[in-house]
């Protein structure tokens, strides 16, 4: 199977970076049925960690951020590689992006199991366009 490029939406809810503070979040999310695509989180410094939340739909997600005071960043754009875990799976992606010299920001790429793997990547807004053209991202 060809690997499958998606256009997504996500934002970002900066928590404290204590035990249980992410799952507290997905928890809330699930109760709240939201099907996420993907996260990741990381530690953003100062006590500080960062969970992206990557989502069809963003609204359900602020409307539960803001019934939860959560701080939760504006809405932004990523991209979502899908497709057979082989190897070079990433490689791909990254190497279309790099022949148009255009930087990858950050990226997590994963084994999914059953032959799959996927991968997050982001690139700066203004490469955004160019980037969608040359994975050919829908």
């Amino acid at each position: 199977m060809a690997q499958r490029v998606r256009k997504v939406n996500y934002c970002y809810v900066t928590i404290t970076s204590r035990a249980g503070q992410g799952a507290k979040v997905l928890g809330a999310l699930k109760d709240a049925g939201i099907n996420l695509l993907a996260f990741s989180g990381f530690p953003s410094g100062g006590g500080k960690a960062q969970l992206d939340l990557v989502a069809d739909r963003m609204a359900p997600i602020q409307r539960i951020a803001r019934n939860n005071g959560w701080r939760i960043s504006k809405n932004k754009k990523g991209f979502l590689v899908q497709g057979d875990d082989e190897v070079g799976a990433c490689f791909r992606s990254l190497q279309k992006l790099a022949d148009q010299k255009i930087n990858v920001v950050a990226a997590d790429g994963i084994a999914a199991g059953k032959g799959r793997f996927g991968m997050l990547l982001w690139v700066k807004p203004k490469d955004y366009r160019r980037a969608a053209r040359v994975l050919n991202a829908k």
